[in-house]
């Protein structure tokens, strides 16, 4: 699993560390802006219990060597303002290394997420953990696609996931 999480990793702006269960709280208001969620179906509608089964899923994630999300540090200011990571998903029965990530709403429109994202495709290829990636992208969210974007990435299909429509954005390593 450590090689597949960023711990100790940086940005320009941005650290990287693992998510530990006191960062619960901070996590909570991303559940609470309905705009952070709005295109995902499945997501309990109760905040508190989306953030619990959110934190659940990670942690199984990390126990299971299945990558996960890394808490994004801002580096000026020390705050937790995202999460961020590569993830082992299967995709139409196919296994792929997905990077994931959210920003914290009042965080949103600053470069952060790409910045993120950015830093994981060069990790994933740095260390050859893949000759692949991709970004699972609900069809309606034209933030996230544009953060795929700005990550190299070019839409490759559509389909299905979790009972979601979604735009499968993929990069390949050079």
């Amino acid at each position: 699993m450590g090689k597949l999480l960023l711990v100790g990793a940086e940005t320009e702006r941005l650290s990287f560390r693992k998510i530990v269960p006191s960062d619960f709280e901070t996590w909570l208001p991303f559940h609470q802006d309905p705009r952070s969620t709005q295109y995902w179906e499945g997501i309990p509608k109760d905040p508190f219990q989306a953030c619990t089964e959110q934190f659940q899923r990670l942690f199984d994630r990390y126990e299971k060597n299945l990558g996960g999300m890394n808490a994004l540090i801002k580096k000026d200011t020390n705050q937790f303002i995202g999460i961020c990571g590569l993830l082992i998903q299967s995709v139409d029965e196919v296994e792929e290394l997905e990077i994931g990530y959210s920003i914290l709403p009042e965080y949103w429109k600053n470069g952060y997420a790409s910045e993120a994202a950015i830093k994981c495709r060069e990790y994933a290829f740095e260390h050859k953990l893949s000759t692949s990636l991709i970004s699972i992208i609900h069809v309606d969210n034209l933030p996230s696609k544009k953060v795929a974007r700005n990550n190299g990435m070019i839409l490759d299909k559509r389909t299905v996931y979790k009972n979601n429509p979604v735009e499968i954005f993929r990069v390949k390593s050079k």
